[in-house]
């Protein structure tokens, strides 16, 4: 009979003979493993999880076959994900100590982490549950229990439970909406974690102990406060509290809109689509899309006299083609003429493009574009010249022009959308008063539940699943696999431009995840457990199945001006 089994640890290539039943944590034990180095600065980081297969598990999880292992820490993306939903709990645990009677909120995130929020448990004469408006010192006492029970060490622990003691428990932690939602999926079992005597949910595996969570900081911030974390390459560096208020402030509007639709998180939201109300969501939705849209052409309207340029900006598959064709019908209304050109026409020729630190051509760069021939063209149109649009073939990696000229009249603006157009420095020799910048992005503060908010990248990644199989051709899997260098781009690029946006859309649709889910679903199938995107696909797949998906018949109600027809496809735009 063979006793033992053979397992390939990725981190050092080598093969083990070990004992079926024998646990990742035993295993990283065995071979001498617990700690692993971060990339940039060398330092040796505790080991909080392991990709087993392409699919994460916990250090309990028992290797019962022959499996390929990697050992991940908090340099690894899934290792970030479980030392935060493990802080989490730490951190609601912490505020059901000091605030038994307050009801907690991980709203949504921010640059500089999580903004969360406390209410009282007691609904006010609407229905809703009022804010408990926290002070330095409120902040401050819970900060000294989370370190309390950090310091003590204490582990997670996962049991499976039925269902309907599971929802038992979620209505005695006052957690109304995680109940909602387990009533939602119709399950008969449920997984709970367990911590110092308190039981919740937490929709992805958690670190083995309190003990490895040393580095975070709690700041004051509106009415809660922001958990921050640390940063990306630098574990034992916590990420500076960044007040960005514009986007605290959209994200915080579309918190309340939600509130008022009488939908604050994924369990209200299936409750809502499972009674016949989803179209009702999609009408409301683009009207309030549309709402906003004309706010932002008042906006530049009323500066007209001196706006003749407005810039669009914003991450990857936040609506920006839409959104600027949009706002150009707007402009039109209130009868102003917009002109749209692509910033992508001024890119540099192939050759003169600048490298990264790979050696590959880096496209992304500001320097990628012809910064003095763009601003020159700009400054001719603004003076009332006429300039020949330039055009850029990407196949050749030449610009080219074909006779297509351009003046601007008293009633014409520019349009521009490109991911540098909130960054200064691109027009740095145009007069700033004459540009209007409008920052467009996925801002959703919709909730799983009341502790595990939704990303938003995650939200965009999906929207890009689908439009790049529909229109380019790629595959979910190399989506997935090229996700990581466009986040990356993004938060070289883009992110830190956000707050010199004159207005903000939101390009965030309440119904959008349940239409995704739809379309992603069966595309994130096909993605075999040999691929290395197979991890992340299985982590998708289980968030959406935490969502009633549309019918097609519910999705045939989508206008076909919606955003989300850029991505599924019917736009008539």
């Amino acid at each position: 009979m063979k006793t033992k089994i053979q397992i390939i640890c990725v981190n050092n290539g080598q093969t083990y003979s070990v004992k079926p039943g024998t646990t990742l944590e035993e295993l990283s034990k065995t071979i001498g493993m617990t700690t692993l180095e971060e990339p940039k600065t060398g330092a040796q980081l505790p080991i909080l999880a392991a990709m087993v297969d392409h699919k994460l598990k916990e250090l309990n999880y028992p290797l019962i076959f022959p499996r390929t292992v990697e050992f991940i820490s908090y340099s690894h993306e899934e290792g970030r994900r479980c030392y935060i939903r493990s802080l989490c709990f730490v951190l609601q645990n912490a505020v059901r100590a000091v605030f038994p009677d307050k009801m907690f909120f991980a709203d949504h995130a921010l640059p500089s982490g999580i903004y969360c929020e406390l209410k009282d448990s007691t609904p006010g004469e609407d229905g809703h549950h009022p804010n408990y408006f926290l002070t330095d010192d409120d902040v401050d006492r819970i900060k000294e229990k989370m370190l309390e029970i950090i310091a003590r060490d204490l582990p997670f622990t996962k049991e499976k439970i039925r269902a309907v003691d599971a929802e038992k428990i979620f209505i005695a932690n006052m957690q109304p909406f995680k109940a909602e939602l387990q009533r939602s999926l119709g399950r008969f079992t449920c997984s709970i974690y367990h911590l110092d005597g308190q039981s919740d949910t937490f929709h992805g595996p958690l670190v083995p102990s309190t003990g490895v969570l040393t580095s975070f900081d709690l700041t004051a911030f509106s009415r809660g406060f922001v958990l921050q974390l640390p940063a990306i390459n630098n574990f034992n560096k916590v990420l500076p509290m960044r007040r960005q208020s514009k986007i605290a402030a959209t994200l915080e509007e579309y918190s309340h809109w939600c509130d008022v639709m009488g939908v604050v998180g994924i369990g209200t939201l299936n409750k809502q689509i499972l009674e016949g109300n989803a179209i009702r969501i999609i009408n409301l939705s683009e009207c309030l899309h549309e709402r906003k849209y004309a706010a932002i052409a008042d906006q530049i309207y009323a500066r007209r006299s001196e706006v003749k340029v407005v810039f669009i900006a914003g991450p990857s598959s936040s609506g920006k083609t839409s959104s600027s064709l949009r706002l150009a019908n707007q402009c039109r209304i209130l009868g102003l003429n917009p002109k749209v050109i692509e910033l992508d026409n001024y890119f540099l020729n192939r050759e003169d493009t600048p490298k990264d630190e790979d050696g590959e051509y880096d496209f992304e760069s500001l320097y990628a574009m012809d910064l003095p021939f763009l601003n020159q063209q700009i400054n001719d149109l603004l003076s009332g010249k006429e300039v020949e649009i330039p055009q850029f073939d990407f196949k050749a990696g030449k610009r080219t022009f074909t006779g297509n000229r351009m003046h601007l009249g008293d009633r014409d603006i520019l349009i521009m959308e490109g991911i540098h157009a909130l960054n200064p420095e691109m027009v740095s020799e145009v007069d700033q008063s004459r540009v209007f910048r409008v920052y467009a992005s996925a801002l959703t503060s919709l909730n799983i539940d009341e502790n595990n908010n939704i990303s938003t990248s995650d939200n965009r990644l999906l929207r890009r699943i689908v439009r790049d199989n529909r229109v380019r051709g790629i595959t979910p899997e190399d989506t997935l696999l090229r996700w990581h260098s466009v986040r990356r781009g993004e938060a070289r690029n883009i992110f830190p431009f956000q707050e010199n946006a004159d207005a903000i859309f939101n390009s965030a649709l309440l119904f959008e995840l349940p239409m995704l889910k739809y379309y992603a679903e069966p595309l994130l199938r096909r993605i075999l457990p040999s691929s290395p995107a197979y991890g992340e696909a299985i982590r998708l797949l289980k968030f959406l199945d935490y969502i009633v998906a549309l019918q097609p018949s519910e999705i045939e109600a989508i206008p076909p001006t919606s955003i989300m027809r850029e991505f599924i496809g019917g736009q008539t735009l």
